[in-house]
């Protein structure tokens, strides 16, 4: 039988920015349903009141901040 889901589009702020609603006939194949929205952000997957997963977004993650350059002082 098949179970309604939805596929809420997580903004950098942790807000949900929009939903997309769908059917599935598992928790596994809502997931991998869901795995193409990766594309733009990161993903919560939910059953009704049920969290089934979070898919990080495809995007690549910021780069790390530059490693220091010169002396390091410390205190004695």
């Amino acid at each position: 039988m098949m179970q309604q889901y939805r596929a809420y589009l997580v903004g950098e702020n942790g807000v949900f920015r929009s939903a997309e609603a769908f059917e599935a006939l598992s928790d596994e194949s809502a997931v991998s349903f869901a795995q193409q929205f990766t594309r733009h952000s990161k993903v919560e997957v939910w059953q009704l009141g049920r969290k089934i997963a979070v898919l990080d977004s495809e995007r690549s993650p910021p780069p790390p901040p530059p490693a220091r350059s010169g002396p390091i002082l410390t205190r004695q």
